[in-house]
């Protein structure tokens, strides 16, 4: 079964993924720094950006994943996707509180700097959604099987570390000097090059065929109360996911603020690079053991390491111990990300690849992006972190947000339990 996916495809997971996952990591993790270093430190700001990002990955999903299905084309969507989705992330280095007071004079500058990066996130997300979330994913769900799905989801499930890896090592110095456009400028670049290799390693199924239905109808497909009926494990898997991404996302978007403000950790590259090291290597270790015993019996122990994590992180407060607690933290959440994504595709009926790539989005993307956070917003909010730069009263980041990702992590339980009784 492995000498099925063959080289093309496994470069094509890789590198087309890889590449994708440098503009998710600069979306998810140094846009929230770029608007908190140079546009306002009010946190209400970064939750309303990832909030409204999410919604325009969930509605591009919806409407782009149904067209590849209608079209039966996965290729022409993710290298067109990426060409543009890497234009537009190069365009974030020109939004400035001066250049946003040069087009809005009557406007506060950092008021409509911070409107136009939500604005163009919005619409970078939407090439990257068509490219990635939508044609990507389905071209993944179509070149794969069951039998080998644990194996590629654990390599998959590791590039966003890898991603993060490259970018904190190789990239970071340039957002400490405050070169944000050079930053964006040479990932939007590499990101429109993916777009051309995928030209080349990138093949539509041969099974996969034009659909004559209506396109229109297909868009809600998944939402109907009859299809939820007819496919009650996929919803109960969607539904695990959502809690889990709701988890993550309640310290994810604040993680290098926290560090480097809070903790008052400068070379939190160093720490982030060693914590995505050994998570990765552990991903990988993982994927043969989720296949052999099954994917639902992996996550429960891979959400304990993961909470035993989040509870390190909460009173780590040297290097070491950040390092050490994050290590754990960030493998329980690789593993536990591997075995739902592959459970989810298991239950994703063959021929709807694309359909339910946008339901898909609003459980693992809209939902948590919105809930995730805005819990996160006010537990920093309600903290004590707050210090005085320059006559401003600037907030931090509190280790409280851990706990409320630790709680959110335990609601996962409800629906595997709902999962093992079907499955008994």
């Amino acid at each position: 079964m492995e000498n099925r996916l063959g080289a093309r495809k496994w470069a094509a997971f890789i590198i087309v993924g890889l590449f994708g996952q440098f503009a998710w990591t600069i979306e998810n993790m140094y846009f929230n720094v770029f608007l908190y270093n140079t546009i306002s430190t009010d946190p209400g700001y970064i939750a309303a950006m990832v909030g409204w990002s999410a919604a325009a990955a969930t509605v591009t999903t919806l409407l782009m994943g149904a067209l590849s299905d209608r079209l039966g084309r996965r290729r022409v969507f993710i290298c067109g996707g990426y060409i543009l989705w890497g234009a537009s992330t190069a365009a974030f280095g020109f939004i400035t509180p001066e250049n946003a007071a040069r087009l809005f004079p009557g406007a506060n500058a950092a008021a409509a700097a911070a409107v136009m990066v939500v604005v163009l996130d919005c619409l970078m997300t939407f090439f990257g959604s068509t490219a990635n979330d939508a044609a990507f994913n389905a071209y993944v769900t179509d070149a794969t099987r069951p039998e080998n799905r644990g194996r590629v989801e654990s390599v998959l499930a590791i590039l966003p570390l890898v991603s993060m890896l490259i970018i904190f090592g190789l990239f970071d110095p340039l957002t400490r000097q405050g070169r944000w456009r050079a930053f964006f400028g040479i990932f939007g670049a590499a990101v429109t090059a993916a777009g051309l290799l995928s030209l080349l390693l990138v093949r539509d199924d041969p099974t996969l065929r034009p659909r004559r239905d209506s396109y229109f109808k297909n868009l809600l497909y998944g939402l109907r109360p009859s299809v939820l009926r007819e496919n009650p494990e996929l919803y109960l898997s969607f539904a695990a996911f959502c809690l889990f991404s709701a988890a993550v996302q309640v310290f994810f978007p604040y993680l290098i603020i926290y560090i480097q403000n809070y903790l008052g950790i400068t070379d939190y590259a160093v720490v982030l690079g060693l914590v995505l090291i050994t998570a990765s290597l552990v991903s990988v270790l993982s994927g043969r053991l989720i296949d052999r015993f099954g994917k639902l019996r992996f996550v429960v122990p891979a959400a304990g390491i993961m909470l035993l994590g989040l509870v390190g992180m909460y009173f780590a407060r040297s290097s070491v111990a950040v390092i050490a607690a994050g290590a754990v933290m960030m493998s329980g959440y690789m593993m536990c990300a591997a075995a739902l994504s592959a459970n989810i595709r298991d239950w994703t009926p063959a021929d709807k690849a694309g359909h339910f790539q946008g339901i898909r989005m609003i459980f693992a993307v809209l939902l948590p992006m919105m809930i995730g956070p805005s819990i996160g917003a006010l537990v920093i909010k309600g903290g004590s972190g707050t210090y005085m730069e320059l006559g401003q009263m600037k907030t931090v980041p509190t280790p409280g947000i851990f706990l409320a990702a630790g709680a959110m992590l335990l609601l996962i339980a409800l629906p595997l339990l709902a999962l093992k009784r079907r499955e008994k």
